[in-house]
């Protein structure tokens, strides 16, 4: 690729939240969303995790590691809005070209967009996943009307904390030689279409392209950031776009004339450049001659261990151009960053093609740790379950002692405390007392109630049920006198003795109590 990238503020906003990357094998633009909270840090983070693929050298299907490494990007935004709450909502458009053994892989998310120009024609490869295009491709709007439709902003995909996996556009498209692409976020739509045409057809130079279509954003009032990557597809041996690094290393490594001045570098055309016009572009970076081929490796596990300091090595190795919000990121050294990178790359490999477990290949380290999590998890989860048995068979006996009840020990009538049930070996209850009243002696029915055992309130019921036992001794089960029944002497006012029962049966509804019993009136 021979690439130039450009990003603006805008004339309306206060900070840029579009990040974009260009190189000799990756161009990704991306266009922040949430805010004053996120945007930025969403377009940045994700730029900056995805620059490591700017190289041509893959084991497997590039198209798929691109996808991969998205979706891994989308994973660590949602572990930043973990650390960060204040970060919740924050996400970010994606649009990025990989080139790789002759194929061009395309992979989308979002309202940025994709041109080609190719044969004289110029078309959007991209498709906007917005509410408003959603409207169009189901007929019910015109898409002269999408244009400047309220409600043409609406985002229905994007990367974010709010879908785990979401959707991705991908394919692999075919590639020409001179074939020429433009990558945008949707700040350049304030520009009219023609006009965007007119100068991908008619500027040879990619920056001059880019340069222009920036200052056309400008002159229509830019009230949104915008950004845009202008790229030609390239001979192999053409030797790429200039190297790109910041302005302190390309002060000690710029070659001077005679004169001591620094000299102008040729473009890809042999003449040399013009000034670059004064923008107000947010880009860091000075051009210089490229490295050597073999120079451009990119380090494949730089995911894992990304920070400003190793960005930086990272990119002064290779040809590249980083605007907006990552470049800004990146001079700062103010880049989003989580621990455990590598474990949340894996991740976001398992949502993309559903691996199996054991086909899984974590660090050491995350399988250590993660070991030890478990471990200590399944500690505290025995350990509350337990004290909740413990504290409800705690509570549960002591409410046991609480209760009464009356029945049989040593063939007598005892009150005992608790209930009559068992908990397998171990008894609920406790003999209280013991009465010298034999069960044998009471009424069979009486016996049955003591043999059954006679639920009580709290021990004073207990004692006045035994009471009622001992009533029963004179009586049989119609309630009249029984062999023991015999009247009880006790003195009478005059000084003789009078027979009384000890207790009186109940009347019959038909006739008085010697009657009911079968006795003479």
């Amino acid at each position: 690729m021979r690439y130039a990238a450009r990003s603006d503020v805008g004339l309306m906003r206060a900070k840029n939240d579009d990040s974009a990357y260009a190189g000799r094998h990756l161009a990704v633009v991306a266009d922040g969303m949430g805010g004053h909270a996120g945007g930025n840090v969403a377009s940045a983070s994700t730029v900056l995790d995805l620059i490591h693929l700017d190289h041509d050298d893959y084991d497997g299907d590039a198209g798929t590691v691109l996808a991969d490494e998205i979706q891994t990007a989308n994973s660590i935004l949602s572990q930043l809005v973990h650390v960060d709450p204040l970060l919740a909502g924050m996400g970010t458009t994606v649009t990025a070209l990989l080139l790789s053994e002759g194929e061009l892989h395309f992979a989308h998310i979002g309202d940025s967009r994709a041109y080609r120009l190719r044969d004289g024609k110029f078309e959007q490869l991209s498709v906007d996943h917005t509410f408003v295009q959603r409207l169009v491709d189901e007929g019910r709007l015109r898409p002269e009307e999408a244009e400047t439709h309220p409600h043409k902003n609406v985002l229905m995909r994007v990367l974010g904390d709010v879908d785990a996996s979401p959707e991705l556009d991908l394919s692999t498209v075919d590639i020409r030689e001179g074939d020429r692409w433009l990558l945008c976020s949707d700040g350049l739509n304030y520009v009219p279409h023609h006009m965007v045409e007119a100068v991908i057809r008619g500027t040879a130079s990619v920056a001059r392209a880019a340069d222009q279509l920036v200052e056309l954003t400008l002159a229509a009032g830019a009230p949104d950031n915008v950004t845009v990557i202008v790229l030609d597809l390239v001979p192999d041996d053409d030797g790429g776009a200039t190297a790109v690094v910041p302005p302190a290393a390309a002060e000690a490594a710029a070659p001077a004339d005679a004169a001591g001045e620094p000299s102008k570098q040729e473009d890809e055309d042999g003449k040399t450049p013009a000034d670059p016009p004064s923008t107000g572009l947010t880009t860091s970076t000075v051009l210089l001659a490229p490295p050597a081929a073999d120079d451009t490796r990119t380090d494949p596990n730089l995911g894992a261990h990304l920070t400003a300091e190793v960005l930086r090595l990272e990119l002064e190795s290779r040809p590249h151009e980083l605007v907006g919000a990552a470049a800004l990121a990146l001079e700062t050294g103010k880049v989003p960053n989580i621990a455990g990178r590598a474990v949340a790359r894996r991740a976001a490999s398992i949502l993309t093609h559903r691996q199996e477990r054991e086909d899984i290949e974590l660090p050491q380290d995350a399988v250590t740790q993660g070991r030890r999590r478990r471990h200590w998890f399944r500690w505290v989860v025995a350990g509350l379950l337990v004290a909740i048995v413990v504290l409800g068979v705690w509570f549960g006996y002591a409410w046991t002692q609480t209760r009464y009840y009356v029945g049989e020990a040593d063939g007598r009538v005892a009150i005992y405390n608790g209930v009559s049930q068992q908990l397998g070996p171990i008894k609920l209850s406790t003999v209280h007392s013991i009465t010298d009243l034999q069960v044998s002696s009471l009424p069979p029915f009486s016996q049955q109630r003591v043999h059954e055992t006679i639920a009580a309130n709290d021990l004073s019921d207990a004692e006045q049920i035994v009471k009622s036992l001992t009533l029963d001794l004179n009586f049989d089960e119609r309630g009249c006198p029984g062999p023991s029944g015999s009247p009880t002497a006790r003195p009478s006012a005059s000084g003789g003795a009078t027979a009384t029962p000890t207790a009186r049966p109940t009347p019959s509804p038909s006739g008085s109590p010697a009657n009911a019993c079968g006795g003479a009136g």
